[in-house]
Formats: C-alpha cells, structure tokens, sequence
C-alpha cells in the first residue's frame, strides 16, 4: 500500500492509495499513524477515498491511530469514506468515535480556527 504523507496549515494528510484496508497491510497504516504522532504530529487527517474495502483489522488500525492521538494529546478525523467502509463504520458504531468528514478539503479545514 502506498501511503502519501502531506502538511498543510500545521495538519498532517495521510492519503491511503490503495482499494483496501486489510489484514495485508493494517499493520503498515498503523505503524505509519503510530510514527506520525511520536514525530509530533497532533492533527491528523486519514483520507480513504479510494479505500473502496475495509475489514475488522482496517477498522482495528483506525482505532489504533486514535489511541495514538488520543496520547499525544492530538486529533484524527477521517474522510472520504466509501459504501462499504462507511457501512462497517455504521456496523461498529465507530461513527460515534470518529469525525468523520465527505472530503479531505472539509476535514482540513475542521481544523481551522482551533
């Protein structure tokens, strides 16, 4: 999987370029969210847009980042969420956990004014 890492405004975007979130490469996403935070990061964006598949370890790497953000005092907010993986989001009642935003431009400028 191909994770694109970008800063803007003081927000870090992480762009996950690849139809699935799963077991293949959970652990990967999750290391490279758990990294962003201990680098400093404290407002993360995790786009999905082209995650078109997300299972139970995807799900579990997501939440992972927000423990991770939770310790580092910071903020992970979600976007782009497609049927299925919106679904699962449903399904789990992680909708109530995660802000979850259409696009990574509104989820950037969530941050705005904070």
């Amino acid at each position: 999987m191909k994770i694109e890492v970008t800063e803007t405004h003081g927000v870090t975007l992480l762009m996950l370029a690849n139809d699935r979130l799963d077991a293949h490469n959970s652990d990967l996403v999750k290391g490279r969210l758990r990294d962003v935070f201990e680098s400093g990061a404290k407002d993360v964006v995790v786009d999905l847009s082209e995650v078109r598949f997300i299972d139970s370890s995807g799900l579990g790497a997501m939440v992972s980042g927000f423990k991770n953000a939770v310790s580092h005092h910071g903020r992970l907010v979600l976007s782009g969420l497609q049927t299925q993986p919106r679904s699962m989001f449903d399904l789990t009642r992680l909708t109530r956990v995660f802000d979850i935003y259409e696009n990574a431009e509104a989820a950037l400028g969530s941050f705005a004014g904070q």
